[in-house]
């Protein structure tokens, strides 16, 4: 960077930068996009539209809502437009603490149970949930539940569900260390999310222990650490890379449960992360343009299938 030499004349030493890591995605790219909070195919048009006018690839949306308060023609819909652009859709799986009758989770001290499925009452509606969105052609899923996550693995390695499905962990059971994400691995994540505010030297230690790809704000809204570091994404990526770079939005209005109440702040709010995500993407160009983007319809992306590809064979 331009000031490195004045600071290296001048006898300053910056920390020293860990290894770059040797991973990549299936495509050998080191890095991708995602958008989060994109709360129906409203939402999604909009995202798809916005990155066509920045001129850039988003890679992989998520939602927060829940697929189950999403109706059957929304998700055909939202598959439909993610197969069409090539990206990922991944759903959070609905039910969950903070929406279900139980007080703890909003508690002031329960923040942490707010994505578990509590009793095998709600442990079974989640996995109906998963069930019908992917009976609708969605192939991806987020998790916030380590006992879902393995009985969805379970599932899927008895072949009642689809080998392709793509298991995203939550930032709400984001791992504070490597340890914990191995765990995550073993239960059967496909990608994790750890936690907005590691510094490089945590990245690289999630890195040293698994090849799996991290799932990384680069802003997040306020009730997540309200970090605002995409200009930094090069540095992360070399250190992280397989790394989704997802944009959330600090200074933002909470979406969830989203619905038509929301809808126009919602597609206000998923614009400005497209045009974050491009301005980091200019920092990137200026700062590391080695680094690689995958394409759309990149190999291992959890990308819909059309609708009645896959039904239950469960009762």
């Amino acid at each position: 960077m331009f000031l490195d030499d004045y600071l290296a004349q001048n006898g300053f030493s910056a920390e020293p930068a860990p290894l770059e890591s040797k991973v990549r995605f299936a495509d050998d790219a080191h890095f991708r996009i995602e958008i989060p909070s994109v709360e129906g195919p409203a939402v999604l048009e909009a995202v798809i539209d916005a990155a066509q006018a920045e001129g850039i690839t988003v890679n992989r949306v998520s939602q927060g809502s829940g697929a189950m308060l999403l109706s059957r023609a929304e998700l055909r819909e939202m598959a439909e437009l993610g197969a069409q652009a090539g990206l990922e859709v991944s759903l959070f799986i609905g039910p969950r603490e903070e929406f279900d009758i139980g007080n703890h989770s909003r508690a002031a001290d329960g923040g942490s149970l707010a994505g578990h499925a509590r009793s095998i009452r709600q442990l079974s509606y989640a996995v109906e949930d998963v069930v019908r969105a992917t009976e609708e052609g969605i192939r991806s899923f987020l998790v916030a539940d380590i006992g879902l996550l393995d009985v969805l693995r379970q599932l899927q390695l008895a072949g009642d569900l689809p080998e392709s499905l793509i298991w995203k962990t939550s930032v709400v059971i984001a791992p504070s260390n490597p340890a914990t994400f191995k765990v995550l691995e073993r239960l059967g994540a496909s990608t994790v999310n750890v936690p907005s505010d590691v510094t490089l030297g945590q990245i690289f230690e999630f890195r040293s222990i698994s090849g799996l790809p991290i799932d990384l704000y680069v802003e997040s809204p306020d009730p997540m650490a309200g970090v605002v570091r995409g200009h930094e994404s090069g540095a992360l990526i070399r250190v992280g890379s397989p790394l989704y770079v997802k944009f959330g939005l600090r200074n933002s209005t909470p979406l969830y449960p989203a619905g038509l109440h929301k809808v126009t702040e919602a597609i206000a709010i998923a614009k400005e992360k497209v045009h974050r995500a491009a301005v980091a993407l200019e920092w990137l160009e200026r700062l590391s343009p080695d680094l690689i983007q995958s394409k759309s319809a990149a190999p291992g992306l959890g990308i819909p299938e059309s609708a009645g590809h896959w039904r239950s064979e469960r009762g």
